[in-house]
């Protein structure tokens, strides 16, 4: 029996920022080489090899995968939903900016904190984590006020749809997670559902877009499907799966609300963009909004 908490500790809140940290970073991994290599295809790879070394790593650790312990109906549907996430955030970054493809992502938490008190009572949030959420979301939005200037093409307002349809299909595989017989699964063998799903359906998808496979990509295209792969796809998306079965999943949420601002702190840095009053306010206001959510109850 998982003896879970009622609260974020310190190695939660260092596993959650780690995470976030990196998958600000991810948006622009994708962003920058999905001209390269095509979107399905390069998640094709990605997925393929998270599933590798998932398995090699299950191997090693002696952690069973296969099983019966009553959660193949609820690990594939969450597969089928991880898999839809990923088709539309490849897709969505072909025709959408980052910036904006995330601000929609990112609103996985409220489908989580919406739905998931209506099945797992004990993750009902109270009205000041209800504003913390609030001024999370509102602080992202104002961070990429910028982005949102100006008229849109079709082809943009597509990818934005498909971002936001993924942040739909991320809140829902939590709540498949949290609230199914997944819940008493091992991290690894949640996550092994994921992504040996997707490593099985995104390459027929590719294929059914007529996109072109192959293996001769530049080192930048190698290096970033590389970092995709062994810490997005295995090592942040394996301490989410174990975090989600040890803390509350709503107070987990609220935290994604930092990738968006670390995507926008990697473009200052590594894009050389400017570092604008709104992000400042953004990151201040997602603090407090992180604070109000996980504050205790009195």
């Amino acid at each position: 029996m998982v003896q879970r908490k009622e609260h974020l500790d310190t190695l939660a809140v260092t596993l959650l920022v780690a995470c976030c940290l990196f998958w600000g970073l991810q948006q622009i991994l994708i962003k920058s080489t999905v001209g390269e290599i095509p979107p399905l295809w390069q998640a094709s790879m990605r997925f393929a090899g998270a599933t590798l070394l998932l398995w090699l790593w299950c191997v090693a650790r002696k952690v069973p995968l296969f099983s019966r312990d009553g959660t193949l109906k609820a690990g594939l549907l969450a597969g089928a939903l991880f898999a839809s996430e990923f088709t539309c955030i490849y897709l969505g970054l072909r025709d959408t900016t980052a910036s904006r493809l995330t601000v929609f992502l990112y609103t996985s938490p409220f489908v989580v904190a919406l739905l998931l008190p209506r099945l797992v009572p004990a993750e009902k949030l109270r009205t000041v984590q209800w504003v913390g959420l609030f001024i999370a979301f509102a602080a992202v939005a104002l961070a990429f006020s910028e982005g949102f200037t100006g008229g849109s093409t079709p082809r943009q307002l597509r990818g934005d749809a498909l971002g936001l349809a993924a942040g739909v299909l991320w809140g829902l595989t939590t709540l498949v997670i949290r609230a199914s017989a997944m819940a008493t699964a091992s991290a690894e063998k949640t996550l092994f559902y994921q992504v040996a799903v997707t490593a099985v359906v995104a390459p027929f998808l590719s294929l059914a877009l007529g996109e072109t496979w192959s293996f001769h990509y530049s080192a930048y295209g190698w290096t970033s499907l590389a970092l995709q792969t062994v810490i997005g796809a295995f090592a942040s998306y394996l301490a989410w799966m174990w975090l989600l079965r040890h803390y509350p999943a709503t107070q987990m949420s609220s935290f994604v609300f930092l990738t968006p601002v670390f995507a926008l702190v990697f473009g200052v840095v590594l894009l050389k963009e400017p570092l604008t009053v709104q992000l400042v306010v953004a990151l201040a206001a997602v603090a407090g909004g992180i604070v109000l959510v996980n504050r205790k109850r009195a």
